[in-house]
Formats: C-alpha cells, sequence, structure tokens
C-alpha cells in the first residue's frame, strides 16, 4: 500500500490551532480513542496514566517547531526579501521559496535581523526554489528564534524540526 500526501489532507479551522501551548503544559488536551469499541472521546494529559496499561509503548514526540518565514533585506540594494524555509539540505543549506523571487540569484546576500543571519542564493532550483547558505553565530535554530530575525513575525509559519543537529526531519 503506498502512501500519499493527499491521504493525509484535512480541514483544520484556523481558529483551532493552538498560537501559544496552554499552562500548565500537562492541561493540554489530548484525544483517545477506545480500540475496542471505536469510541472517540477527549481528556487532559494530566489523566494520561489512567489510559495506560501495563505493557503499552509510550512514544515520545521530542520535536520543536521553527521559525519558518523570515523577513529580511537584499545585502547591497537594502530591499525587502521574504524567504520560507522548506526542507534542510545540510549544515545551514535550506532549501526556501523567496519573494520576489527575481532578487534571488545565485551569489546574491541577504541579512536578518540586522546582520545576525545572513544567506547566500548557491542554486536556483528549475521549479524556482533556491538552495541557500545561511551564516550567524551559534547555532543556526537559535538564530532564527530570535525576534529581530524574525520581523514581522506575527503571521510566522512553524514547522517541526528534530532536537538532534543533522537530523532536522523531511517535510514533503
Amino acid at each position: 500500500m503506498e502512501l500519499l500526501k493527499s491521504d493525509f489532507y484535512y480541514d483544520l479551522p484556523e481558529e483551532l490551532i493552538a498560537q501559544t501551548p496552554v499552562e500548565p503544559r500537562n492541561a493540554s488536551r489530548m484525544m483517545c480513542v477506545n480500540k475496542q469499541t471505536g469510541e472517540i472521546f477527549h481528556d487532559h494529559f494530566y489523566n494520561l496514566c489512567r489510559h495506560l496499561k501495563k505493557g503499552d509503548l509510550l512514544v515520545m514526540n521530542d520535536s520543536r517547531v521553527i521559525p519558518a518565514r523570515l523577513y529580511g533585506e537584499r545585502e547591497d540594494t537594502h530591499t525587502f526579501i521574504e524567504f520560507l524555509l522548506l526542507e534542510q539540505k545540510g549544515d545551514k543549506l535550506w532549501e526556501i521559496i523567496c519573494r520576489p523571487g527575481k532578487k534571488a540569484k545565485v551569489g546574491r546576500r541577504f541579512t536578518f535581523g540586522n546582520g545576525r543571519l545572513t544567506a547566500e542564493v548557491v542554486e536556483v532550483k528549475d521549479d524556482g526554489n533556491r538552495i541557500v547558505q545561511f551564516e550567524c553565530d551559534g547555532n543556526f535554530f537559535t538564530a532564527l528564534e530570535d525576534r529581530y530575525c524574525r520581523g514581522r513575525a506575527v503571521d510566522n509559519i512553524r514547522l517541526p524540526y528534530r532536537r538532534y543537529a543533522g537530523h532536522a526531519g523531511k517535510r514533503k
């Protein structure tokens, strides 16, 4: 059986997407399914132990999200650019979508957060996406969290990534 991306499409109303974590964190809701009856019900994580039985396997998801939309400027002209990170290709090397795309030619450099994060376009792909090499002092993901790199961060898209270096998790 082949899985398709379309197998995972579903409608999720915008107002149901959490913008901030609930406090305390264990007050988050969880969906539960009764395997015998198929009944679906909701509970809170602080009740998780009530649902586990001896021999059950609990899988922990320790992924985080990163701000995937960056607003910056071209290094030489200071004109506006927007990057949307798609997939990590290597150390600080990302496939992106950008706009306006005409500004992002091979060799062009861009800055984010008053120079805290820089990027150079190293390839323009056939589909119009770009491969960019980022540079920053320290950890790339920490630099992404810097609100100055995000600029107009109110509508940032958040993408999961694995916390361990070199295992960014593919998004397809």
